[in-house]
């Protein structure tokens, strides 16, 4: 809260999408008892940045911040949420008769520290609902409502509607949890030499053992997507297809995670050759672009365009010859539903006249030397989960599906 007891409201995004949510915390030049939530945010924070700081250096930094909080509230905090590191103490040489408390201390059995799983590396094993018992999933970045937007700050109908909202946030944070670990694993097993269907199926075996599936609670959202080269998007293994990854080869890999309905879609740049870290370059910041312009009440069309300037400001040199980095114009960011995936709006990834406003999700797409994107031979699978689930494909498919079947 603000001197005036005002909560503060702002925007979360997590991995690549951008949310609507509770505030985390507030710095103010004027004392501020924080809550609990705050409390735990910020420490979080410091620690991040300062992983040596203890209890008093912590706590001494929030209260430069302006925050009346005391060491014993920082240390029960910390000892929690698993933030504080303690040792058993150990009891000095003492002689029987100088001391002769001594032997009764001894004997009394030091408190042990508080055990705080840790994700197992190279494969991730531990779900992170067990990393996080008490549900308190990482908040990522928090950004402070700005412009004509701030009223969202003092609103007590904006603040009690993002109260609201808190658990279903908490649903996203899980589900961008378990997308983070997938995806580290992911680029440890997606090596020169691998089938394209080996490597998709381990990975949805190990999201389906972190998200704890189960239908259709939990699990994953959709096939995961592993577009090679030339192909934009959307391209996933068949049973048997006998695709392999090459070392000059670059994927798109796109997952999809799910809890409770509340969908994680997110993509990256996956490569080995050093050639191509301009293109991942122009893509990476295109997209921070696209983030720093979303906003509420922010126009689609202006969005794109500031994908577009940063994208198009790109070069990449293949085979001797340079290419101007393009933003693709026929496809598109979307917005994601409660059980659906495309669902409302569309962010371009060019500047349009779209005059649509909204917060959306996705990474900008691009591509060495063309605009645009033409449909590509194949078929995949889409999952719609509203009322049941609809695997959608293309209807030539489908008809040599059921002719063989």
């Amino acid at each position: 809260r603000n001197a005036k007891g005002q909560r503060r409201d702002r925007y979360i995004h997590n991995t690549n999408t951008l949310m609507v949510g509770a505030s985390s915390f507030a710095i103010s030049s004027i004392s501020y008892q924080p809550t609990a939530e705050e409390l735990l945010q910020a420490v979080r924070e410091i620690k991040l940045d300062h992983a040596e700081f203890g209890v008093k250096r912590i706590c001494a930094t929030l209260k430069d911040k302006g925050w009346t909080v005391s060491e014993n509230r920082v240390k029960k905090t910390m000892q929690e949420h698993g933030l504080l590191e303690t040792a058993a103490p150990v009891p000095m040489a003492v002689e029987a008769s100088s001391a002769p408390d001594a032997t009764k201390d001894q004997e009394q059995p030091a408190k042990k520290a508080t055990l705080v799983k840790e994700q197992t590396w190279p494969e991730p094993t531990v779900p992170p609902m067990d990393l996080f018992p008490k549900g308190d999933f990482p908040k990522g970045q928090i950004c402070e409502y700005i412009g004509m937007n701030a009223y969202r700050s003092s609103s007590a109908e904006m603040r009690e509607s993002d109260r609201q909202m808190s658990s279903i946030l908490n649903e996203h944070r899980e589900a961008a949890e378990v997308h983070r670990t997938a995806r580290k694993y992911l680029r440890t097993i997606a090596q020169p030499g691998e089938l394209m269907i080996d490597i998709v199926e381990k990975l949805e075996d190990k999201v389906r053992e972190l998200v704890r599936a189960h239908f259709p609670e939990r699990g994953i959202a959709f096939p995961t997507g592993c577009s090679i080269n030339h192909v934009a998007a959307h391209w996933t293994p068949n049973a048997g297809d006998k695709t392999v990854l090459k070392r000059d080869d670059v994927v798109k890999f796109d997952i999809g995670i799910h809890v409770n309905g509340r969908i994680i879609d997110s993509a990256f740049t996956h490569y080995f050759n050093p050639r191509y870290d301009p293109l991942a370059l122009a893509v990476r910041e295109a997209t921070n672009a696209g983030i720093r312009e979303a906003g509420i009440d922010v126009r689609l069309g202006d969005v794109g365009a500031a994908i577009q300037e940063v994208m198009e400001s790109y070069e990449v040199e293949l085979d001797g010859k340079v290419y101007p980095v393009k933003a693709i114009r026929n496809l598109c960011g979307h917005s994601v539903g409660h059980y659906r995936i495309h669902y409302g709006k569309s962010v371009p990834s060019v500047k349009t006249a779209d005059q649509v406003s909204s917060v959306v999700q996705h990474l900008s797409p691009a591509v060495a030397g063309r605009e645009r994107v033409g449909s590509h031979e194949g078929w995949r699978c889409l999952i719609s989960m509203g009322s049941g689930v609809v695997w959608a494909c293309r209807e030539s498919v489908l008809g040599t599906c059921n002719a063989e079947s």
